[in-house]
This record gives structure tokens, C-alpha cells and sequence, in this order.
């Protein structure tokens, strides 16, 4: 059995920059960091006393004879590209609902795939994680992302991730005095506006004419550095809160899927109540938001957003790790045994039959 645990992740910078159709002609960066929110996976041999060979159990339960039945693109791609042989049962969890902004749907291939080379007896760096996580949804999936979520789940922590034109991804951690991240962390809030969409829904909306937002996309680009700066340096951290309105405006001007009505009435209640800056997290559209608070109007900003379920959560700097292992028992010689036989199928056992009746204590003729 083993069991690993991805954190999702909260991207503040330099989202847009990092899809490979930007970076790879402009490059890019972000800065983001994991938080303790996880995604579960815990995954096993399946013994061959099942008329299923592959079972999956998430939001729905799957029970597969090859991977190729497998419903679940994500499942039956990492599965493929291991060429997993054996028989295998996955269970997913999450601490936050799919579909809500935090990179779940990378953090539970990350997980995944940390799980499956487990389960083959192999360890793999968070370099290896990332980069098959971005394979599989980028070039298997061809699914509208970026590569930043792959990267946050793989390393964990608050970093600087930069991306080359050559392809390149280069992770530096954000170094700066514990007070100072104290004060971030403390001031920062995060509601769940129970919109749920799929990001590449919305990425598809302006991702194919990034080109059309050279100079939206060169400006938060530019944030990043500048975020950096206020981070490291002696400058007032509520410049921070500041800049990530000014990020916002930027970001939602990519396209009319970004925001909506009710975002950006919300948006605009928390603000009034007292936040400095403010974002929908992931690619917009709906899911969580994120505001930089000062704590003396933090309890106004609860309170005018009292219809909005609050999560509070801490940064954490592990990734996908391994936080479970124990040996299955090895199926290998009755699976090869098993092979090119034709076994009794699986039934219900018979009805018994009733015993016979006796005809002369029925006082029947003998």
C-alpha cells in the first residue's frame, strides 16, 4: 500500500507566463506557494481474485479490465506511459473541491504518478515529477495548461519559478526573515465562492491569442520582480496587497471569462470592507479568493463576506511526498500462472435444496 500527499498551491504573479506557447517565445515566471491543503492518493496491487483488474475510486468508482476502459484521462494516461502491468486500486481524497482554482487536477497527477513509481519500487526527484506531469497534460492530454501547477505540487514551498524559451524550468525558493513571512501569511485571507468551473474552459478563452496580450503579459511578468523586491527588501508589505490589485485588473482584462458579475461584486465588497488587493485564483472564472488583508479590517472583510465559506490555511514546503509505504504481496507468479487459462467465472452460490420429505411420517403409503 502506499499513500502520497500533493499540497495544492496559490499562484500570486505571473500566471499567463507560464503557458509554453508564451515562454517558450518570451519566457516567463511566477511566484507561488503550496499550502497545507492536500490532495491523497493512495493506490495498491490489486490481488487477482477480482473479475476486475484495475479499480478507481474518486468522485465515481471505476472497475476496469484493461487500462485502455479506463474513463479517467489522467489515471489511464499515467498508467499508459508506466506501462503499470499488474493489477492496481486507487483511491483519491482532496481537502478542497476539484474545479476551484488551487492546481488540484495537477496536484492528483503529481500524486499519482509519486504513487505509481512506488508502487514499481522506484523513487523519483520532484524535477522527474514535474516534468512527467507536465507530459502527460500538456503533450498526452493536450489539455490548456500551464506549468506552473506540476512544478508547485512536485517541490511544495514558496518560490520563484522561471521558465526559459529553451524550455527550461529553474525553481529558487523566496528567502526572507520568518517575521516578515509571518506578516504575509497573516495577511492574507481565502474564500470559496462555490463556483466551480474547469480551468481550461476559461484558459481557452485567451490562451491561443497570448500573442494579442504582449503587453498585459510582459506587465505581470514585470510584477513578479517587482513582488520580489517588496518581499526581500525593507518596503511596507502592504505594497504587496497593492500590487496584486494591480494584477488583477491586469489579469482580468485577458478576457471576459476571467471574472463575472457576482466575482466581481464580491471583488468589490471585500475591497470597500478594507482589503488592499485581491484575486480569483487559477485561471479565473471562479473557484477561490484570494485578498490581501491588513488584520485590523479583517474581521470587516469576514463580515461583509459572511455568505462565503472562510478556509484558513498555512503555507507548507514538502510536495508530493511519500507518507506511506508498506510492501504489497507479491502477485507476480499468479498473475504469469494465471495467464492464458480460462478460470471458472465468478457466480452465486445455489439455493440448497430442501431436504426430502418423508411420506411415511406424513402417514403416507411406505
Amino acid at each position: 500500500m502506499i499513500i502520497t500527499r500533493t499540497p495544492f498551491r496559490l499562484s500570486f504573479f505571473g500566471g499567463g507566463t507560464d503557458y509554453p506557447s508564451w515562454y517558450r517565445a518570451h519566457g516567463g515566471a511566477v511566484l507561488a506557494t503550496t499550502i497545507d491543503k492536500y490532495c491523497y492518493i493512495s493506490c495498491r496491487e490489486l490481488p487477482p481474485f477480482f473479475e476486475h483488474r484495475i479499480r478507481i475510486v474518486y468522485s465515481k468508482i471505476e472497475n476496469c479490465s484493461t487500462i485502455e476502459q479506463i474513463s479517467h484521462p489522467a489515471v489511464r494516461a499515467v498508467l499508459q506511459m508506466l506501462d503499470v502491468r499488474r493489477g492496481i486500486e486507487i483511491h483519491h481524497d482532496g481537502d478542497l473541491p476539484a474545479r476551484s482554482g488551487m492546481g488540484s487536477s495537477s496536484a492528483f497527477t503529481v500524486g499519482l504518478l509519486n504513487a505509481a513509481h512506488a508502487l514499481e519500487g522506484r523513487m523519483i526527484s520532484s524535477e522527474a515529477l514535474a516534468e512527467q506531469g507536465i507530459h502527460i497534460e500538456q503533450e498526452l492530454l493536450r489539455e490548456t495548461v500551464g506549468s506552473q501547477d506540476q512544478v508547485c505540487a512536485a517541490y511544495g514551498g514558496f518560490n520563484h519559478v522561471r521558465f526559459s524559451t529553451s524550455g527550461d524550468i529553474s525553481v529558487q525558493p523566496v528567502i526572507m526573515p520568518r517575521e516578515r513571512l509571518d506578516e504575509l501569511r497573516s495577511s492574507l485571507m481565502l474564500f470559496y465562492t462555490g463556483i466551480k468551473r474547469t480551468a481550461a474552459d476559461v484558459a481557452d478563452t485567451y490562451v491561443p491569442n497570448l500573442e494579442a496580450k504582449k503587453r498585459e503579459l510582459r506587465l505581470m511578468r514585470d510584477m513578479v520582480d517587482e513582488a520580489l523586491q517588496v518581499l526581500g527588501g525593507s518596503r511596507e508589505l502592504t505594497e504587496f496587497g497593492r500590487l496584486m490589485h494591480e494584477s488583477w485588473l491586469m489579469k482580468r482584462s485577458l478576457s471576459s471569462a476571467v471574472s463575472s458579475t457576482a466575482i466581481d461584486a464580491m471583488y468589490s465588497a471585500a475591497m470597500e470592507a478594507g482589503a488592499l488587493g485581491g484575486k480569483i485564483t487559477g485561471a479565473g472564472g471562479g473557484g477561490f479568493l484570494l485578498l490581501y488583508v491588513p488584520s485590523a479590517r479583517q474581521t470587516a472583510v469576514r463580515e461583509r463576506l459572511h455568505d462565503l465559506l472562510h478556509v484558513p490555511f498555512d503555507f507548507e514546503s514538502s510536495g508530493s511526498k511519500v507518507i506511506f509505504y508498506d510492501a504489497d504481496p507479491d502477485y507476480s507468479h499468479v498473475n504469469a500462472d494465471a495467464q492464458g487459462r480460462a478460470f471458472v467465472a465468478a457466480r452465486e452460490m445455489r439455493p440448497l435444496l430442501a431436504p426430502a420429505r418423508d411420506a411415511t411420517a406424513l402417514g403416507g403409503d411406505a
